[in-house]
């Protein structure tokens, strides 16, 4: 499916629901200006066109949203806990691991910075710097990184909350992480 399919599938969808004129959604440190009559999406602080994948990742939220998002359940899963995934595992890692651990492996701590632009909380953990960010309203994503030492290298992942999969697919749980990953 191309991303004009996807993109039209999910405007139709958002449209049966028959929502506002004009919607505004927060994803990570920006502001999302939603006009449903011209099917456009823009972003707020800079005024630029959402890029398609992002747009399907908004309408998808949305939609969710206006049928009523499961609030967060508090239990952590990795992605590979998370039911069809198999497929998935190498794209995730490429995505939203490795360039996690590029950047903080040998400073997890730099992770903090990243609560003066974005909705976070730090977490006290003993063996990593871990950071809960709400990606979306109501959408808790978890980032631990890891230090080497001597036995094992860095090492990074991304927990997601269980209530995660009623809003979003697979598809869309890795354009996610990797979007959470490029913005810290």
């Amino acid at each position: 499916m191309s991303y004009e399919t996807a993109i039209v599938k999910a405007w139709d969808e958002l449209l049966k629901l028959r929502p506002e004129i004009n919607l505004t959604v927060r994803f990570l440190s920006d502001e999302y200006a939603v006009d449903t009559l011209n099917r456009r999406i823009v972003s707020v602080s800079c005024n630029v066109s959402a890029k398609d994948f992002l747009v399907i990742l908004l309408l998808h939220y949305l939609i969710r949203r206006f049928n009523g998002i499961v609030p967060p359940s508090g239990e952590w899963l990795t992605f590979r806990e998370l039911s069809g995934v198999e497929g998935y595992a190498a794209a995730f890692r490429k995505r939203a691991i490795e360039p996690l651990i590029r950047k903080y492996g040998r400073n997890p701590e730099g992770i903090f910075s990243a609560q003066e632009r974005l909705t976070a909380k730090r977490l006290q953990e003993t063996d990593a710097a871990a950071m809960v960010f709400e990606v979306f309203p109501g959408v808790p994503v978890l980032v631990k990184i890891w230090k080497a030492d001597e036995e094992f290298g860095p090492d990074a992942n991304i927990f997601f909350d269980r209530s995660i999969t009623g809003i979003f697919c697979t598809e869309d749980i890795v354009v996610l992480a990797g979007l959470i990953a490029e913005s810290l």
